[in-house]
């Protein structure tokens, strides 16, 4: 396992894989049990990692509560980090008010029985709350040392941007990082968010890496011994093979797969950990796995290391359409600025 500084708004070393613990639990009627989660816990703390990702919803809190008592012993050894938004049950304990945040957190410190947390994450937005509001109240928490960085997950980019910029200007804790959804399936990022985490020096932590399965290739041959995410979750996160695209995105990581010996996700993980090595970009995977096995599996990807030409093969196919005004602005900018500008480059760093 690698280490690497999360963004350049902080000073933490984090391993290049997270470890995320929607799982941990069986409130959702889909996870892990204790015995379970204890033991995917352990090996991935075995393999180097340092880095655990929570949310106060998670298993209606039990994931949370299981953590609490798995790190007791290497809390300050350990990147902890949990959400707030949506793991209330009443009108007032959801959302992003000031109110909720103080509830949130304490109820997420008394759960995995801690002083701190070293990130905290709004969890989603919920279009209510001003962003003013969110950044004072997770500054009053970094001054009473509850939580020591701030985080924004499932934001848009222009809230993420006004919020770092707010922070620089009233001397709040600046925004460490974002968390978003990026795949080889899922690349939406590419329009503004990561692109702004780059420019602003912000971490992104990237979650769902697998597409929710469909980058494993098992949905496929719809070969399972035992329910699955698409199963239990009505296929929540679950991409799915839809079309040309994904189509062809699995035949070239099966192709990569077989030549390396190697497993169709440990050739997904591989891409998504060496895609921006030659950026700015501070990037971590946040891996789900629901038992040892899954663990192991993503772990071996770290094995796995992709040349330039693959790199850009998975880059070429999984590719999106960027969209107004970013099409137009590459369309034009050669005519008008010039193919020396740093424009073409952005183009083709997608």
């Amino acid at each position: 396992m690698k280490y690497k500084i999360f963004g350049q708004k902080t000073g933490l070393r984090v391993s290049e894989l997270a470890l995320g613990t929607g799982n941990f639990g069986t409130r959702w009627g889909h996870g892990s049990d204790e015995e379970t989660s204890k033991n995917i816990f352990n090996k991935y703390i075995e393999a180097g990692g340092n880095f655990i990702d929570t949310a106060d919803g998670y298993q209606l809190g039990q994931s949370e509560e299981i953590l609490g008592k798995l790190i007791k012993e290497k809390r300050h050894d350990l990147i902890l980090s949990s959400k707030f938004s949506t793991g209330g049950s009443t009108l007032l304990t959801t959302g992003n008010s000031r109110k909720n945040i103080i509830h949130s957190v304490e109820q997420s410190l008394k759960r995995l029985d801690t002083d701190y947390l070293d990130i905290y994450w709004a969890h989603l937005a919920d279009g209510q709350t001003p962003i003013e509001e969110i950044m004072r109240a997770m500054d009053d928490l970094v001054r009473q040392g509850k939580i020591l960085y701030t985080g924004f997950s499932n934001f848009p980019a222009w809230k993420i941007a006004n919020a770092a910029l707010l922070a620089d200007l009233r001397g709040w804790a600046p925004v460490a990082g974002i968390q978003v959804e990026y795949n080889l399936i899922e690349r939406a990022a590419d329009r503004e968010l990561l692109p702004m985490a780059e420019t602003l020096g912000l971490g992104a932590a990237f979650w769902s890496p697998l597409a929710g399965g469909t980058l494993t290739g098992k949905y496929r041959s719809n070969l399972q011994n035992e329910p699955s995410r698409q199963q239990a979750w009505g296929g929540a996160l679950l991409k799915g093979e839809t079309g040309n695209r994904e189509t062809e995105i699995l035949n070239a990581l099966e192709s990569m797969a077989n030549e390396k010996e190697a497993k169709i996700l440990d050739i997904a993980l591989a891409w998504l950990r060496q895609k921006h090595d030659n950026s700015r970009l501070s990037t971590v995977t946040i891996l789900g796995p629901r038992n040892e096995q899954q663990l192991a599996d993503n772990l071996n990807s770290l094995k796995i290391i992709l040349s330039g030409d693959e790199i850009e093969r998975l880059n070429k196919i999984s590719t999106i359409d960027l969209g107004y005004p970013h099409t137009m602005i590459s369309e034009n900018q050669a005519n008008i600025f010039g193919e020396s500008t740093g424009l073409v480059e952005v183009k083709h760093k997608v």
